[in-house]
């Protein structure tokens, strides 16, 4: 049986999110599970002239990525390398965590639908395995 991966919300993930309307600040956890070698099927258009390394191709999109986060009024509070879980399944791990802060709800898919952003986009799902997102509401 070949293990499922998350690379996208699916529509009832992101009406399920939307409905949340969760109030003020909105930080978004990332986990990320790199390929090998990144995989430019989906997004022929973006494809480099040689191969890159998935971690190679995330790169690309944060740095495509970053710009339209701080015109959001976003910001990437921290990214880092990961690996295996010291309480978590033994066979999971993940390659780089990362925590970016929107706004509100509202400017986090203001974000996300804007289509410049989504013309580099590409780079993620060809760099990525696998992956996590995680809403976080903060706490007063």
């Amino acid at each position: 049986m070949e293990k499922k991966s998350y690379l996208h919300a699916t529509q009832e993930a992101g009406k399920a999110f939307y409905l949340r309307q969760l109030p003020g600040p909105v930080s978004m956890l990332n986990l990320l599970k790199f390929r090998d070698v990144a995989d430019y099927t989906e997004h022929p258009e973006l494809a480099p002239a040689t191969p890159l390394s998935g971690k190679e191709a995330y790169q690309l999109y944060m740095d495509h990525t970053l710009p339209f986060l701080e015109d959001a009024g976003s910001e990437l509070i921290f990214y880092g390398k990961g690996g295996p879980f010291l309480i978590g399944p033994e066979h999971e791990g993940w390659d780089a965590v990362l925590v970016v802060r929107h706004k509100s709800t509202s400017k986090f898919l203001e974000f996300a639908a804007n289509q410049a952003y989504l013309k580099g986009a590409g780079h993620r799902t060809a760099a990525l395995a696998d992956s996590r997102l995680l809403p976080i509401e903060e706490i007063e």
